[in-house]
């Protein structure tokens, strides 16, 4: 059951929500009275929206990075306050930010990258290099506003320690909104004063330019592995290995959901990439929200190809040792999805993954475990409109989830902030 309540989203902090859908654990999840400054509560968690201002991309401990009105900001509150801003008249069109440890904030707009080293004081390009060290130029589209999204991510953790290096990794989730673009894993490890290529996919004739010629397709000419986006990208340590995933459809020119593992090679500064598996996107393989805890491996299926006639999709979420991904017979369901999720995180043993809104019976949709699975409900934040939860990130210094709320499955909407309850 859903009891939707028709409220303005930026202007209802402190008020009461209503219902949302009952799941695995019975009976509809009623929404109570909220702890000063939030929207709302489950049984198993707050949330609110973010406060009217700058829209909070991303943070990381006590900082958080936004953007709006022609201007970036930097708050060392948790967003209570920003305490550093800058004049960036390209705001608006901001895809992609990340926190390194260092302090320094990455961030970009649809085909430019930008690095600031001083707390916003200043920010300069970064130029990307390709495998072979030259600069990698984004193409001049035929139409200006179409530029294509070089940078921006579905998912929200893009650093990790790795041999007591801070490295930085994600791939682009594009070709939906804003253009044809090449398809690309990126890395760093010098605090983002240098962004490389680590994987480049091929050239997908479904997903270029209008009228373009095959000779001027943009992706890798030399690599046959083609897909339209990069849904995840995750760090295992204990065998030292990112593993990837992609999507999206079979449209005539190969699969293009693919499991990817890489290796890097720090002292030759070189990555060694093996596909692990290819499928149609009727499989649980057509995925994302890849995690790791305790050696194991995590991740949310948001199948929706072409199926026989009676058969359910391979929906869900799901575990299984690194080594077993490729047989599906050693894989456990711990969650028997009916709607499409690619986006989770797991932390302190809280699962949170996001439906897929419009695919989704749901409103705002998520499926929410406090118990790394063994239980679950599925909650609706009716109350948003129909959202689709993505580029979820870690706690913040006061122990809340950041969440992009985007409309429909991709442009940009709200944020919202989750805090598990005890």
């Amino acid at each position: 059951m859903n009891t939707r309540s028709h409220l303005d989203r930026r202007g209802f902090l402190g008020i009461v929500a209503a219902a949302s859908a009952g799941g695995l654990l019975g009976g509809v999840a009623r929404l109570r009275a909220a702890p000063a400054g939030t929207v709302g509560e489950t049984d198993h968690f707050w949330y609110r929206l973010a406060p009217e201002g700058p829209y909070i991309d991303s943070q990381r401990g006590d900082r958080a990075f936004g953007f709006g009105g022609g201007k970036i900001f930097l708050s060392e509150d948790v967003g209570r306050t920003w305490a550093h801003q800058a004049a960036f008249p390209e705001a608006e069109n901001i895809t992609f930010s990340c926190f390194l440890k260092n302090g320094n904030v990455l961030f970009a707009t649809r085909e430019k990258l930008f690095l600031s080293t001083d707390d916003l004081a200043t920010h300069r390009e970064i130029i990307v290099k390709d495998r072979e060290g030259k600069d990698y130029l984004p193409h001049t589209p035929k139409d200006p506003e179409q530029p294509g999204w070089y940078f921006h991510s579905l998912d929200g953790i893009h650093t990790w320690d790795v041999d007591g290096v801070e490295m930085l990794v994600w791939g682009n989730y594009c070709n939906v909104l804003g253009g044809a673009v090449p398809v690309n894993i990126f890395y760093s490890t010098d605090g983002g004063e240098t962004v490389k290529i680590a994987y480049s996919f091929g050239r997908n004739p479904e997903f270029q330019e209008p009228g373009a010629k095959p000779e001027s397709f943009l992706g890798d000419p030399t690599n046959p592995v083609v897909c339209r986006h990069v849904h995840a990208v995750m760090y295992h340590p204990a065998e030292r290995a990112f593993y990837a995933c992609t999507g999206d459809i079979d449209s005539g020119h190969g699969h293009e959901c693919h499991w990817l593992r890489g290796t890097y090679d720090a002292k030759a500064d070189a990555w060694d990439w093996k596909i692990l598996v290819s499928v149609n996107s009727n499989s649980r393989y057509k995925s994302g929200g890849i995690n790791f805890v305790d050696g194991l491996l995590y991740w949310a299926a948001d199948a929706n190809g072409p199926k026989p006639e009676g058969e359910k999709h391979d929906r869900g979420i799901f575990r299984c040792a690194p080594g077993d991904l490729a047989d599906p017979s050693k894989h456990t369901r711990l969650f028997d999805a009916e709607f499409e999720m690619a986006n989770m995180i797991i932390e302190d043993g809280v699962m949170v993954a996001g439906h897929c809104a419009p695919a989704s019976t749901f409103a705002t949709g998520l499926a929410y475990s406090p118990d790394l699975g063994k239980t679950w409900k599925e909650y609706d934040l009716a109350e948003f409109g129909p959202r689709s939860p993505l580029r979820f990130q870690p706690k913040n210094s006061d122990g809340w989830f950041r969440i992009d709320l985007r409309k429909g499955w991709i442009e940009r909407a709200e944020v919202l902030f989750l805090k598990p309850k005890p």
